[in-house]
């Protein structure tokens, strides 16, 4: 197939719509439903996303999109029993498979980015994957292939309409990329950065220069995964998976502070405090999401006033109190941070510093290196200078 007619573009207002290829064919073949033009942009980047992230690791991974950035990203790395309950796996009969941990993990990270997510698999979806696909809410999955019974299980996901994408994993497109803003043809060479070698953590300024073998995976992953964020993006990883990304800032401590905040939240509610909220029989995975959120967060108030805790709990929890999270986040510790370019000042090394951050790598070269380096030095953390640019727009 050469082309594939879209119902509309962005915005329902924009027609007509089309994918095509000016020469050869479309390397995708839609299995089921029909993709959307935001929907096919999703695919296209996370599907090269789990391409990479499984050549630089040897490991099945997977990703969750949305509008154009990952939400979650994460290779195989078995789940503790914290996390299943966490990513509501924990009542899955079947064992889950490396793919199926993979996607359990890159769309748990980030709950509540990762609702109506558009999924990407690394390899074959398996019946462990779809039966986790199959009960969350999303858009639709990219994958190289499917087992028949994972394949009529998504089939019917969404009353029939989900989208079902596979991609020819042996596709490789054109060096030369082009776009149109305003009627102006934009052409680049594509980003073909490597960034799968040990090359990446050669110039390390830092008085410590320890990269243990599971910081250089998690570094790895986390560049992988800036390589398709929109920019300015800064990305937290630990144990094999995205734990915080953000994505699109003007600042690069606005970056720096979303995806922080993203790692306190993954990181809180594993709390005992969290994980033992008294939730209704039958609640919605999506409503607890919401609840455990805001209970989290500054406005807890919200949903433990009188006449709204009722709707959730069966008894009114206590608040999580500030010195409470504060005691908790501290024990987070051996988290990888990753940036698409420079940080310009040491503030960005001191907020990741309250998130556990111990190994970083970034691009280098601002004028106030000295500086960054200096703050890194007061944490004991490792930081390596790639002087690898990663912006994506």
């Amino acid at each position: 197939m050469k082309e594939l007619a879209l119902k509309y573009g962005c915005n329902p207002n924009q027609k007509p719509s089309r994918v095509y290829m000016e020469e050869g064919e479309l390397p995708i073949e839609v299995l089921n439903g029909r993709p959307g033009y935001i929907n096919l942009l999703d695919a296209l980047n996370s599907w090269q996303l789990v391409k990479e992230l499984k050549a630089a690791t040897g490991m099945a991974a997977a990703a969750s999109f949305k509008h154009v950035s990952p939400a979650g990203a994460a290779v195989g790395t078995p789940l503790s029993d914290t996390l299943r309950k966490i990513y509501f796996v924990d009542d899955v009969k079947i064992p889950l498979s490396p793919i199926a941990t993979a996607y359990a993990r890159a769309r748990g990270a980030d709950r509540m980015s990762s609702f109506g997510d558009f999924i990407a698999l690394s390899d074959t979806c398996d019946v462990a994957t779809a039966t986790l696909i199959k009960r969350e809410v999303s858009d639709g999955v990219i994958a190289p292939d499917y087992t028949p019974e994972a394949l009529e299980m998504l089939k019917e996901k969404r009353n029939g309409t989900y989208c079902v994408i596979k991609i020819d994993p042996a596709y490789r497109p054109d060096p030369i990329e082009r776009k149109q803003v305003f009627g102006v043809t934009f052409e680049q060479g594509r980003n073909e950065i490597d960034l799968t070698g040990d090359n990446l953590f050669k110039n390390v300024p830092t008085d410590n220069k320890n990269f243990t073998e599971e910081a250089k995976r998690d570094l790895k992953i986390a560049l992988i995964t800036l390589k398709y964020t929109q920019s300015n993006s800064v990305c937290y990883v630990k144990d094999g998976q995205a734990i915080g990304i953000g994505a699109g800032q003007q600042s690069r401590i606005h970056c720096t502070r979303l995806a922080g905040n993203k790692a306190d939240i993954w990181w809180l509610r594993q709390c005992p405090k969290v994980l033992a909220l008294p939730f209704k029989e039958g609640i919605r995975r999506a409503d607890r999401d919401n609840t455990i959120d805001v209970y989290i967060g500054d406005e807890y108030e919200d949903v433990l006033r009188e006449g709204t805790w009722q709707n959730f709990f069966t008894e009114k929890p206590e608040p999580l109190t500030a010195e409470e999270k504060k005691a908790w986040i501290a024990k987070n510790t051996n988290v990888c941070l990753g940036s698409d370019a420079f940080f310009p000042f040491g503030d960005n090394i001191e907020r990741a510093h309250k998130s556990g951050v111990q190994y970083i790598a970034q691009a280098g070269g601002s004028v106030r290196d000295d500086h960054v380096v200096e703050t890194c030095n007061k944490y004991g953390i490792a930081m390596a200078f790639t002087g690898i640019r990663l912006f994506h727009h």
